[in-house]
């Protein structure tokens, strides 16, 4: 079994390579940074408009393949084509590729915008239907179709997708840094009033999920949803963090109602809504192939932020 990991050098990427390497599978990084060790069976990984036969040229000697690479929705000012150019072109790209020349899994990391936006409230699982709000959203909905399509339409069911909630952990940006820098402060907070609840996953438990669906020995599905166990409410996430800090809770209730006039005021009215949302991601299709979900989410929260704290060399 050899692998090839798309998006190497990147959050999730790096803990993936490791896994698999921990695991004693042979890997092949592809990253489009350049300082990649060529000795260490390491490719650039081809320009989106680039030949198929580039792509297939990095597919030598590989049975699997995991596509981690994208552009993420903490992009900044990434346009509608920017996203479309990574995730759908470059997915289809590679997903043809690896039809024609692996003979093993294709494994997607895509993310529940691909079926929700933000502010949607309820429970996702692979069979919630499709309405994704932005363009990043939107653009992993189509790189999932355009990865199972190239396999289905070479007559094999090896490709999945594996649908992510918010990740966790060193580096992270987007919604969770935010909140971790909102909890670094000595002020009190009106996080009490933030009853939404979401799932979440540490960047570990994505590269062991993506470890178990190479190779447990059943049938891949389509798609998959991963998630913690229990799923954890907006203001546990924000006493977890204080509490890594060392800093007293200090949260306090105030009715939600003045709080999301005045954002509407201010214009972060999606914003409001986006924290206050509950959002549990059901990741009972993956446990009943024996997969065992991460049950300590905010212990890990509450450590994040301790080793944050302690400052970037004890934090590694």
């Amino acid at each position: 079994m050899k692998v090839l990991v798309t998006g190497a050098t990147g959050f999730i990427g790096r803990l993936v390579v490791r896994e698999l390497r921990q695991a004693r599978i042979e890997v092949r990084t592809a990253s489009r940074r350049k300082t990649l060790d060529p000795a260490n069976d390491a490719v650039l990984l081809p320009d989106i408009d680039a030949p198929a036969e580039a792509f297939l040229a990095i597919m030598q000697d590989v049975t699997d393949v995991v596509h981690c690479a994208a552009l993420n929705n903490d992009a900044g000012n990434a346009s509608e084509a920017d996203y479309r150019a990574v995730n759908v072109g470059l997915t289809a790209q590679l997903a043809q590729a690896a039809a024609a020349r692996t003979s093993g899994r294709f494994i997607y990391l895509s993310s529940i915008r691909a079926v929700a936006g933000p502010g949607f409230s309820g429970t996702i699982d692979e069979a919630t239907a499709p309405a994704p709000q932005c363009d990043y959203g939107r653009s992993k909905r189509e790189g999932e179709i355009k990865a199972l399509d190239a396999f289905a339409s070479s007559g094999r069911a090896d490709a999945a997708v594996l649908r992510l909630p918010p990740i966790y952990g060193d580096g992270m940006k987007g919604n969770l840094a935010r909140l971790m820098r909102l909890a670094d402060t000595a002020l009190p907070l009106p996080a009490a009033a933030l009853t939404g609840v979401r799932s979440l996953m540490s960047r570990e438990a994505v590269a062991g999920t993506v470890l178990h669906l190479l190779t447990h020995s059943k049938p891949l599905r389509p798609v998959y949803v991963g998630g913690n166990e229990p799923a954890a409410s907006m203001a546990a996430i924000i006493a977890a963090f204080r509490q890594g800090f060392g800093r007293p809770a200090r949260l306090f209730a105030m009715p939600a109602g003045p709080m999301r006039a005045a954002a509407t005021l201010l214009g972060k009215g999606k914003s409001w809504d986006a924290v206050t949302a509950t959002q549990i991601c059901d990741p009972s299709l993956l446990i009943s192939e024996g997969w065992a979900p991460e049950t300590d989410t905010i212990a890990r929260l509450t450590e994040m932020a301790r080793l944050a704290k302690s400052g970037p060399a004890q934090a590694r």
